[in-house]
């Protein structure tokens, strides 16, 4: 059961991006894509693919839309584009013929990318909507909870978020991808989850995943794109401008949502275990990448060196940042930082810890996890 969830802005502004253009707004199953859009274009004509009457008509006779919409209709909201994408065609003819603007969301992005699908062209640009941020959340804030149940809207304000995100992950594998044909081996994906979910943050051994799954090394491949596509997995790349030190080329992944691999890890988060700081590690994550894709655009990756020095997320090319979940820090604990520094390629260094102030530790600035989201937001990471 869940609780009464708080109405909560959030930071994407769709009636500014669509008084200018159309836009595709895509994320992940309940991250409160159709709730911002009947919060922030009510007045907006919406057909809602889930709606069983809606979607055969419109999949009978895509000409149907543009035979529905009457002059005053200049915004038009289609829900769930990703189950009806042959429907693009007739969105592109009234983009160029009417100027009407479209919103077109959906929570996943794989029919779409599919050969032969109209992606309108470069008429229409591409949103991403995460999870609840930090600064969205405001004073609901809590890191323990966001930690423990991540931020999804329904699920962070759950009464038993630990039952919900287990029908999260349920309903993922029944909805996302059984029902769109993405893999009609149900099973053999479902082992292949939990142990790419046990692989969270790492950089990806694709043989002994494939093992460990009981399924083909090329189905892991498969099965790996399928979660990219659907938007449950970041693709963290490599760092490679390091020249002291080779860098690593290859990878990490990380799931959207901490609360969501949790579930899917079938482990507790306790602080002071290595889970925890795992787990500390990928909800940043979530933050850098929904303030990158909201309003910086900056590049995300890593630093890894064929020495084993490693710094967990390189912001453009300024600044470094190393995750760790520990209330003390000391010298050992920003060792890669110190390497990196070596290199001088970067304007600023970060240790974000669980210390309970902001401290200086040489050219090394170490901040608590709340002080870092909050200079994140603030721009002062930039």
């Amino acid at each position: 059961m869940a609780a009464t969830s708080p109405e909560i802005p959030r930071t994407l502004d769709l009636s500014a991006l669509v008084a200018r253009k159309s836009h595709f707004l895509l994320g992940p199953r309940q991250t409160g894509k159709t709730f911002l859009v009947r919060q922030a274009l009510p007045r907006a004509r919406l057909y809602d693919l889930l709606d069983a009457s809606v979607y055969l008509a419109l999949s009978r006779d895509p000409s149907r839309l543009g035979q529905e919409l009457t002059p005053r209709d200049r915004v038009v909201v289609i829900d769930e584009i990703q189950r009806l994408p042959e429907l693009l065609n007739e969105v592109h003819r009234l983009i160029a013929g009417r100027g009407i603007r479209f919103l077109l969301t959906g929570s996943s992005a794989r029919k779409l990318r599919r050969g032969g699908v109209n992606l309108l062209g470069g008429r229409a640009r591409t949103r991403y909507l995460h999870p609840l941020t930090s600064r969205e959340l405001g004073p609901h804030f809590d890191l323990r909870r966001a930690i423990a149940r991540g931020t999804l809207p329904a699920i962070y304000f759950s009464d038993d978020p630990r039952a919900d995100l287990e029908a999260y992950a349920g309903s993922y594998l029944k909805e996302e991808i059984v029902a769109e044909g993405a893999t009609r081996n149900a099973p053999a994906f479902s082992r292949f989850l939990r142990v790419a979910a046990l692989c969270n943050g790492t950089i990806v051994n694709f043989t002994g995943v494939a093992n460990d799954a009981q399924v083909a090394r090329t189905t892991v491949y498969e099965y790996f794109e399928i979660l990219r596509d659907t938007l449950v997995l970041h693709e963290l790349p490599a760092w490679r401008k390091s020249k002291k030190r080779k860098p690593i080329v290859s990878s990490k992944y990380y799931f959207f949502d901490v609360g969501v691999v949790g579930a899917l890890q079938d482990r507790q988060v306790r602080p002071g275990t290595p889970e925890f700081g795992e787990a500390v590690e990928t909800y940043l994550m979530h933050e850098l990448a929904s303030y990158r894709d909201y309003v910086s655009g900056a590049p995300l990756a890593y630093w890894r060196s064929t020495s084993g020095f490693e710094v967990d997320f390189i912001v453009g090319d300024h600044t470094a940042v190393e995750v760790k979940a520990k209330p003390n820090i000391g010298p050992r604990d920003v060792k890669s930082l110190r390497a990196l520094a070596e290199e001088a390629a970067l304007k600023r260094y970060i240790c974000v810890s669980l210390e309970p102030r902001r401290r200086r530790l040489g050219e090394i600035t170490i901040l608590p996890v709340t002080d870092f989201v909050e200079a994140l937001w603030d721009g002062e990471i930039a």
